[in-house]
């Protein structure tokens, strides 16, 4: 096994390193082709010149612009004109010669729009040598440059090299947890190298679909990809672990041990994973790119962590043998030991004689996390999504001071020539419109530019671009379309709400489905879910007032709701199926009451463990200087802790002891009392009796 693997890594690594190379970051790679602004985006591609980038800039000088000022700035105009020649003359400037300028009302700022198009670089190319290049400027002449284009550079700067170091954060991350959960000098680099072949292995993986199906990949997913697994990997490994400590004591042969460790471990593991899979492939419904691609590229991290567990990791450890647990070495005993209740056991017992009372306060504290969701859950605006605010955001600001009747990003309307003087005229006289600029004529189709009043992202932008495209498809036989940078996150805005209506319902069914089967029960999986869903949305509503009273961010991301419940429901399941997979386990030879307690004394220190070094890896990106970034980590390193925590510790086992049998029906376990026969009971007199590990 261990040879297998060495030659599966001789061909993945080298395809793993080619992931980055596939990602694709920009808004309307996101949209599915249906979205108007994905047209506008696509016929400017296919048009003569393709699609240009635009660059916005705005100088600005506190007293008023001089004559030198003015002079110096249409000297870097015409230097950026022959540099990049525009593939159409723009028009004439304010007084009807020279550059395209245009001086604010206060005379205290001149801007000019630059389209470069995309022949000569992606905008993170451009950006450096057009700032560069207009530092030659007077003193006290300050200059933003701003726009779509230099916005896009700001944030793949921000993405540039986020890979390597969300890699690298979290080996460190997950090495030292290890190193504090075993306390021992060898034990915590085998899981840790283990998960690290897996991860190499999802990359290759990933890369192979991208290339072969067309799956779309940006750098969000991929940071995404190394996180789940990473946690997803170490959780199963911890459980393995303990599982196989567990039987060390009760078989001498290291492979036995772990042979009979994989049959009481694997089974729960596999239906985590397999929970975990079916949850993200429902992503493939969805008409974002993005989301719809996460489906694929998660679930085949979570395989490639299942896989490499399941294999690697046991035949590393069965030819290391026992020493590997040294100092604390498990020693082979031929008589068993009965063990005395250690933190979980006192815990399971305290919530056996107090149920209501652990219950209510359970329900309670997570009632008054969801208070948060009155908070501030708006959209987050592209412009806020940095945590450290650059040029091209300040530029926008600045702008809107010096140009308040251009204070949106600008439209791209393509309509047919014949009618461009109709379409325009419609455009002009529409709410919210600044002015509309018409543009040349390129493969049997004209643009217009059309400018905002209002602020980019904002709620009066998006109800001026709906109110646009209204007008202009009202034009019969224009074919006229609406996009622009301000028109793709209106779409993507859009598209997301319509995916999380979809999607939502779908995964919470397709769970339910899994956790019924593997239980064989209805009542039980209907309670777990409630109570994840309940978790969820207490964790949501603690990380908005997180967001909006502490750190001060301005909405939240729209890709955050939908994608932190995709990783809380799907991850909080799973820690409820170790908890209930082996209370089952427990129950046919206990009963409910002690099988549930039993369970919880077993697993309830490497499920918070595991829950631990789950959190911790998504706390990781919170580490990050993006805004998104930051919420998603937050909220699912915090959801991931109140379940392992208060959720699976405290109320699913103080729900299980109030129900008692009845919680596995219709299985025969909710029918008849389990494990060894003890006199005559009635289903009153169990559901009283005192806790097994009381006795």
């Amino acid at each position: 096994m261990i040879g297998l693997w060495v030659a599966l890594a001789a061909v993945m690594v080298p395809l793993s390193g080619k992931l980055s190379s596939v990602t694709k970051d920009r808004a309307v790679d996101a949209l599915p082709a249906s979205a108007e602004s994905t047209k506008v985006a696509a016929l400017k591609d296919r048009l003569p010149g393709g699609e240009d980038n635009t660059f916005v800039f705005v100088y600005h000088r506190a007293g008023g612009v001089t004559d030198a000022d003015r002079a110096a700035i249409e000297r870097h105009y015409h230097t950026f004109a022959k540099r990049y020649p525009p593939q159409v003359a723009p028009q004439a400037g304010e007084h009807g010669e020279g550059p395209p300028t245009q001086r604010s009302k206060d005379g205290k700022a001149i801007m000019f729009t630059l389209n470069v198009s995309t022949a000569y670089g992606e905008p993170s190319v451009l950006i450096g040598p057009l700032r560069d290049t207009a530092k030659d400027r007077p003193a006290g002449l300050e200059l933003d440059v701003t726009g779509p284009a230099a916005i896009d550079a700001d944030m793949d700067a921000v993405y540039d090299g986020i890979d390597v170091q969300v890699l690298l954060t979290t080996v460190v991350v997950v090495a030292l947890l290890l190193i504090l959960t075993y306390r021992s000098p060898v034990l915590w680099f085998i899981p840790l190298m283990a998960v690290g072949a897996a991860a190499l292995t999802a990359m290759a993986t990933v890369y192979l679909l991208v290339k072969g199906f067309g799956i779309v990949i940006n750098s969000q997913n991929s940071a995404l990809l190394t996180i789940l697994v990473f946690g997803v990997g170490t959780d199963y490994a911890l459980l393995l672990i303990a599982r196989y400590r567990e039987t060390l004591h009760h078989h001498e042969n290291v492979r036995v041990a772990m042979v009979h460790a994989l049959r009481g471990a694997a089974p729960a593991i596999v239906a985590s994973a397999a929970t975990v899979v079916a949850g993200l492939l429902c992503l493939l419904v969805a008409d974002l790119n993005e989301t719809r691609g996460l489906g694929p590229i998660g679930a085949a991290g979570i395989l490639c962590a299942l896989v490499a567990m399941l294999t690697l990791f046991p035949a590393v450890l069965v030819v290391l043998g026992r020493r590997i647990f040294w100092p604390a070495i498990p020693r082979f005993s031929a008589t068993i030991v009965e063990q005395k209740p250690g933190l979980w056991g006192r815990l399971g017992a305290a919530i056996s004689r107090r149920r209501w009372v652990a219950t209510l306060a359970s329900l309670g504290v997570l009632g008054v996390l969801t208070v948060g969701l009155t908070g501030n859950t708006s959209t987050l605006r592209e412009q806020d999504q940095f945590l450290s605010t650059p040029e091209s955001v300040t530029g926008f600001t600045v702008l809107g001071q010096h140009f308040p009747e251009l204070g949106g990003q600008p439209m791209t309307v393509f309509t047919q020539p014949a009618y461009q003087e109709r379409v325009l005229n419609v455009v002009q006289g529409i709410p919210g419109v600044a002015q509309a600029i018409p543009g040349e004529t390129r493969g049997g189709w004209v643009d217009i530019s059309v400018f905002p009043k209002d602020a980019p992202d904002t709620t009066a932008e998006y109800d001026t671009i709906k109110r646009v495209r209204t007008a202009v498809h009202a034009v019969n036989g224009a074919e006229a379309i609406v996009g622009g940078p301000s028109a793709e996150h209106l779409d993507t805005d859009v598209t997301t709400r319509r995916d999380q209506k979809l999607v939502i319902p779908l995964v919470l069914a397709v769970i339910l489905i899994i956790l019924g089967l593997l239980l064989r029960a209805i009542a039980a999986p209907m309670i777990l879910m409630a109570t994840v869903i309940v978790s969820f949305a207490a964790a949501f509503g603690g990380s908005v007032f997180v967001f909006d009273k502490i750190l001060g961010f301005k909405g939240v991301d729209y890709s955050v709701p939908l994608l932190a419940f995709m990783f809380l429901v799907a991850l909080g399941v799973d820690y409820n199926i170790f908890l209930a997979s082996r209370a089952r386990e427990e129950t046919v030879r206990l009963g409910t009451r002690e099988g549930m307690l039993k369970a919880l004394s077993a697993t309830g220190g490497v499920i918070t463990s595991a829950g631990l070094v789950l959190a911790a890896t998504f706390a990781v990106l919170v580490s990050l200087p993006l805004v998104m970034l930051i919420e998603l980590g937050f909220l699912v390193a915090f959801g991931v802790l109140l379940d392992a925590l208060l959720v699976r510790s405290v109320l699913v086992p103080a729900l299980t002891l109030l129900i008692g049998r009845r919680i596995w029906w219709p299985s025969r376990l909710s029918r008849a009392a389990a494990g060894p026969p003890i006199g005559r009971h009635t289903l009153a007199d169990e559901e009283e009796e005192e806790p097994a590990l009381q006795r």
